[in-house]
């Protein structure tokens, strides 16, 4: 391998190695001289080499996990006995098992060959187009095979035959690509089906004990750099000379190492005059010394250019020099050099001759020069550092090499300013901690140094609340602190503050802290504490004595605290297993130590600290402390925008939005624009172009590089599930149970050991967010389950797009997008701001192998091709233009397993070709005009999902029947002969019109004729002939065939029993929401009710005005309830009530309970209740007096109180709710009187009172604040 230089840049030179098959991820690319420490070159240099391969391993192994679910289900592998095809099927199964295994070894060893990362992208292609052909054929052919479908078969045999053989050459190919080039390690069959099985393969050493052979090279090279560096820094005056000797082919495999240590020496400027100079057989003086004159040349010319000069003296006189020949070149070039310090690397000198020719030239001028030999003849590198008579001492570079340096035994010393480079680079690291004991110096990372400020902004709070948790005087045992939250959410630098501060310095008598590496290296942790717990031991020792010592104290580091109070600071904790393995080593003594830890996963930090209150979040900065930090980093002061920069204002908004409250993307950025004009037209650039700054600008790429560290570090599983999130524009809120379902619908979660592939999901979902990889929203009451929805961070969502853009994962049309066709996708999104035709639309991608189409904004027609065949997710949720016409052909969309029409209220009717999508799982058309089901769903027997109607639409209340009629003559209104005639007259004139229709019913688009007819024909006629409620809708009879029913509702029971009959056959409902109760069907419903001993949330709707003890008669309540809603007037509670002991949210809404006490008292005594809603006319009293005490209501932490009628007062004895957190109001303005509330001081764990946006009496206000203000607990006033 050699070095090259490419073409001069304004950035700098880049050296780029050459490098051959065996080369390709063993050496590093240097980057430009911007980088300010050569720790970062090195960092950079990984994050381009495995950018992709980790996303690559996991998107391929995601699809093959899905190809193989298919082609190993029993209606595959049926099909394909029918048409012939069972061994080609077969092949092709074992094929994809033994694929996958070689995913699994690659992602657990972490191999970043790029080659490796091509062959998983083609094992990918063929895994979806596998899983496309048997998906296709099981769902053409899978569950209504008969006899009559003979002639059929045969053409699908045809077909799927010349298809699966196509598809066999494929893998086979596949295959044996991996064969020829030994992509995996270990990939024999013995060791891949070892590792398919589940069995441990020698060849695969575990990641929890071993460091796989790429990452021990990376930390064999970072010391060798580090050791090189050191010997070059010595401080002293003399001339030195270091070499480097290599075995024959091995030098010049290692010439970055000596390159590397030299780009950093350079830009540091250690030395005033740098040259690399490779001899040339025979030895020339003149040419000699004319090429380091052309380097010092140079470099000279680029050093006036950054101060903005045309030229130097020292410019002059080496263009002097140039034009000189023999001894008077040699004369001059003394003189030149004569006060000058320089550093110049002498590659390939190959005798003894060679070199004293080359000494003659290079004077000793007492300024502290080195010359770096690189040979490879160990006599020369011997005889080159010292006379014969003296033996050079000499280090081994490289442990799996023959690699050495040579240099004199004083030189071994380095400067201090080195020890940071070393450290950093041998931690391989994002964050680490200064240590202040004695003369030591443990590294900031510059990650630290972007925002050290951030720590004295918007920290003080925080600082001081940890600091209270460490010297916290109740407890003398052990305690472990964790502190969570995401990268670059300042968790180190808080922690390096903390640790330094004056608080706690005294305060123990021994203090250690670490950032712990990856892969992860207990004996070097270990020994690094020890190093600082025991420093006298280690000062002045050399660093192979103070390697050694570091191997031998694992043992003795329990000793050196024992009976000692103790601090100790581990940083960047990624795993409970590094935490097993570490803390069994620190004692156990009552002196009141205790661990910090700083993790970006929180179930890390809970498994870490024994009691929830030492584990502490770290939340992102306030608006205003995030525009503070800001100003500072921009114009060294914090400084008010509005007063003397009004015209960035705007731009600064967009800068902090896109930050959101991230100390390390606000402080970058804000260092970047420091050096920028400070100008509007600047500061809209970066705003218009920051995602391609993210990718090109290395000052601002170390925030991309620190957040990918959390991508890099989630499992297979996730990253997928999270590159998915990239559909979603940015800011978007998802909805939990949409992502969810989505996730499943894709493949991307299956049932494991009685867990649903739902549950599978929504771990996954949860994992996420305590990675902090997605943001949970605001924690609304109105699920018991505590998160409804996630966004994801501004940056995160870049790093996802760019991710899933390499794969070919998602593609979103949107304005500014590209132009130039993508080919293949799997996932496509469409903007609202896209404007695009049909024939751009379909030129832009393959339809044909669109697996998800989720569109943000205005339908079009063409949206929807018949090229889709392999759709599953149909997402148009919110859509506006959308009509029936629309859905026209839907029918045709066979693989559809999810479909969702939620919110689109053009929509009134779905066709009766849905009953041909036997694969969907989800239909959700909540808030749309659907009031009756087509009859042919009963076919869909996959369906898990049905959610429809809308119970708390209270706009649409009256449906059409307050739409068309609301306001006429009651004589009109209470004759159902008048409403139909009237309505038969608006029929015939929307069919001539069909404008009328859509100003008269409000709907978005152009309505046709079809949309008329059906809009009439199957919902308004309908609707007022038997006076439907909106809020739900009407279900066909034979519902009791969909088994897999999980969820229902909300269903409109009020006009037949047969619909109750059907449920109650549906066992495994989970969930179900039900409107239209009244006395004739109550029985009925109670019946059913008794009978879904499944059932975990329940809603019902009871619609007459007087239904007193229509729900008593359930004989066997559901014991599995956790959800309990009930709206509409019941007047009593009913008597099974009582009986939900594991009952966690009960919602209240226009019940008009007339026994308050005794309802309170029911309710009160239920021993789970976390969530309470009581709403408008909950209670039908006078004077409603709440006063709650201390024997009722022990678990509950969310109470809302909403608009209640004739609400006197609030009252909270002592001891009351002892777990409340949280408390939401929302009243009638003008009736908030000055003593509403009371007892709020005596909340004991009370943190949040949520009041409704609205105009308060200022008394009221004031009241309250006082209230909070003495609680002990500081709980905060919040508007909602």
């Amino acid at each position: 391998m050699e070095l090259r230089k490419s073409n001069h840049t304004k950035e700098g030179r880049r050296w780029v190695p050459h490098l051959s098959l065996g080369d390709i991820f063993a050496f590093p690319i240097i980057y430009p001289k911007e980088l300010l420490q050569l720790d970062r070159d090195v960092r950079y240099w990984r994050l381009e080499q495995r950018a992709m391969e980790p996303t690559v391993l996991s998107v391929g192994k995601s699809v093959l996990d899905g190809a193989l679910r298919y082609a190993t289900s029993a209606v595959a592998e049926e099909v394909s006995l029918q048409l012939g095809v069972r061994r080609d099927q077969a092949f092709i199964k074992d094929e994809l098992e033994m694929m996958q295994a070689f995913l699994m070894a690659a992602h657990e060893e972490r191999d970043e060959h790029r080659v490796v990362a091509t062959w998983v992208k083609q094992v990918r292609d063929v895994a979806y187009d596998v899983e496309d052909c048997i998906q296709d054929f099981t769902v053409r052919l899978g569950d209504r095979y008969s006899w009559w479908l003979a002639p059929r078969v045969l053409i699908y045999r045809h077909r799927v035959s010349k298809q699966m053989k196509e598809l066999r050459a494929r893998v086979e190919d596949v295959s044996q690509r991996n064969a020829r080039y030994q992509l995996i390690k270990g990939s024999s069959a013995a060791s891949m089906a070892n590792t398919a099985a589940g069995q441990p393969s020698s060849s695969m050493p575990s990641r929890a004990t071993t460091m796989s052979a790429i990452d021990e090279e990376r930390r064999q090279q970072n010391k060798a750099i580090f050791l090189l560096v050191r010997l070059i820094s010595k401080t002293d005056e003399d001339l030195r000379v270091i070499a480097v000797w290599g075995a024959s082919g091995v030098l010049d495999d290692n010439t970055p190492i000596v390159k590397m240590a030299y780009d950093y020496l350079k830009r540091n400027k250690k030395f005033e005059c740098y040259a690399w100079v490779r001899i040339m057989h025979p030895f020339n003086p003149t040419e000699f010394l004319r090429h380091i004159i052309r380097q010092f040349y140079i470099d000279t010319l680029e050093d006036a250019a950054t101060v903005q000069q045309e030229s130097t003296p020292g410019a002059q006189d080496l263009r002097m020099l140039w034009m000189m020949k023999g001894d008077d070149l040699v004369n001059e070039f003394k003189k030149y050099v004569h006060t000058k310090s320089y550093m110049i690397v002498l590659c390939d000198i190959s005798t003894v001759e060679e070199w004293e020719q080359i000494k003659a030239c290079l004077p000793n001028n007492n300024r502290g020069s080195r010359l770096l030999v690189s040979t490879g003849v160990v006599e020369v590198a011997s005889l080159c550092v010292g006379p014969g008579t003296v033996l050079p001492e000499h280090k081994q570079l490289s442990t799996n090499q023959t690699l050495y340096v040579f240099y004199d035994k004083g030189s071994h010393d380095g400067a201090d300013s080195v020890m940071m480079l070393g450290s950093s680079l041998n931690k391989a690291s994002n964050d680490s901690i200064h240590s202040t004991g004695g003369n030591e110096i443990i590294p900031m990372d510059t990650t630290v140094v972007a925002y050290k400020e951030s720590h004295i902004i918007g920290r003080e709070k925080e600082k001081t609340e940890i600091i209270n948790l460490i010297s916290c005087k109740g407890s003398q045992q052990r305690e472990v602190i964790s502190v969570c939250g995401m990268g670059g959410i300042g968790k180190t630098t808080l922690v390096k503050d903390i640790y330094q501060s004056q608080e706690l310095s005294a305060m123990f008598e021994k203090r250690s802290c670490a950032t712990i590496k990856h892969p992860f290296d207990l004996v070097e942790l270990i020994g690094s504490l020890a190093v600082q717990l025991d420093e006298m031991s280690y000062r002045n020792k050399d660093m192979a004595d103070v390697d050694r010592m570091k191997l031998g104290v694992k043992s003795s580091l329990a000793g050196l605290l024992a009976g000692k109070k103790y601090l100790i600071v581990l940083d960047d904790l990624s795993s409970t297993t590094e935490w097993d393995s570490i803390i069994k080593h620190f004692p156990i003594d009552e002196t009141a130590s205790r661990i910090i830890v700083t993790t970006r996963v929180e179930s890390i930090g809970k498994y870490c600290s024994e009691k929830d209150g030492n584990i502490y979040m770290l939340k992102s900065l306030g608006d205003r402390d995030a525009r503070d930090l800001f100003t500072k980093k921009v114009f060294d002061n914090i400084t008010d925008l509005d007063e003397h920069y009004p015209e960035l204002v705007e731009e600064a908004k967009l800068i902090l939005k896109k930050c959101n409250g991230l100390p390390l993307a606000i402080a970058t950025i804000g260092g970047f624009l420091k050096k920028q004009p400070k100008t509007h037209m600047e500061w809209t650039k970066l705003n218009v172009h920051i995602s391609a700054e993210w990718e090109t600008n290395p000052e601002l790429g170390m925030i991309k590089n620190v957040l990918l560290k959390s991508y890099d570090g989630l499992p297979y599983h996730l990253k997928s599930c999270f590159l998915y999130l990239s559909i979603f524009p940015a800011g978007y809120k998802v909805g939990r149970r949409r992502l969810i379902r989505r996730w499943t619908a894709e493949g991307y979660s299956k049932g494991i050991r009685g867990q649903s592939a739902e549950e599978t999901a929504s771990s996954y979902f949860m994992e996420l967010v305590g990675r902090s990889m997605i943001l949970p929203s605001q924690r609304y009451i109105y699920i018991s389950k505590g998160i409804d929805s996630c966004q994801v961070h501004y940056l995160m969502r870049e790093i996802a797009i760019s991710k899933s853009t390499e794969e070919n994962l998602v593609f979103t049309l949107e304005e500014g997008c590209s132009l130039n066709p993508h080919g293949i996708v799997r996932h496509l999104a469409i903007n609202s701001n896209w404007k695009g035709d049909k024939s751009k639309f379909e030129s832009m991608v393959d339809l044909s192998r669109i697996r998800s189409l989720t569109v943000f904004g205005k339908w079009q027609p063409f949206f929807i091709s018949k090229k889709m065949t392999l759709l599953r997710v149909l997402d148009l949720e919110g859509t506006s233009d959308l009509l029936d016409h629309d859905l026209e052909h839907i029918g045709k969309l066979l693989h559809l397993v999810y479909l969702s029409l939620r919110g689109c209220e053009g929509i009134f009717h779905l066709p009766d070709s849905v009953g041909n999508l036997r694969q969907l799982q989800t239909l959700d058309v909540i808030a749309t005009r659907i009031i009756k089901l087509p009859r042919t769903i009963i076919k869909l027997r996959k369906l898990r999902y049905i959610r429809s109607g809308d119970l708390l639409g209270i706009q649409r209340a009256g449906g059409f029947y307050d739409a068309l009629f609301k306001g006429k003559p009651k004589l009109v209104q209470n004759n159902k002969l008048c409403l139909l005639t009237l309505s038969s007259v608006g029929f015939c004139a929307s069919c001539l019109s069909p404008q009328l229709m859509r100003d008269a019913l409000e709907i978005d688009g152009i309505p046709n004729r079809h949309d008329v007819c059906t809009v009439c024909c199957c919902a308004m006629f309908p609707s007022l002939a038997r006076r439907l409620d909106p809020r739900g809708v009407v279900l066909p009879t034979g519902i009791r065939k969909l088994k897999a029913l999980d969820t229902l509702g909300v269903v409109n029971i009020a006009n037949g029993k047969t619909i109750l009959q059907d449920i109650r056959r549906l066992t495994q409902l989970r969930k179900l929401e039900v409107t239209g109760i009244n006395k004739e069907n109550c029985q009925e419903f109670c019946l059913t009710l008794s009978k879904l001993s499944c059932l975990a949330s329940l809603s019902v709707s009871v619609v007459e005005s007087d239904s007193h003890g229509c729900l008593d008669d359930v004989s066997s309540p559901p014991k599995k309830l956790l959800n309990l809603h009930l709206l509409g007037s019941v007047v009593e509670l009913p008597e099974w009530t009582k009986e939900l002991q594991n009952l966690v949210k009960l919602n209240l809404r226009s019940t008009r309970l007339s026994e308050f006490d005794a309802s309170i008292q029911v309710i009160g005594g239920l021993p789970n209740l976390k969530i309470l809603c009581l709403w408008q006319k909950s209670f039908q009293v006078e004077e409603l007096c709440l006063n709650f005490q201390q024997v009722i209501f022990p678990s509950l932490k969310v109470l809302e109180l909403a608009l209640l009628d004739n609400l006197k007062s609030v009252e909270f004895g002592a001891g009351a709710m002892p777990k409340l957190e949280q408390l939401f109001f929302a009243g009638w303005q003008e009736k908030t009187d000055i003593v509403l509330f009371s007892g709020l001081a005596s909340l004991q764990s009370f943190k949040e009172f949520f009041l409704y946006n609205g105009d308060y009496k200022e008394d009221f206000m004031e009241d309250v604040q006082a209230q909070l203000a003495k609680n002990p607990n500081g709980p905060v006033l919040k508007r909602y």
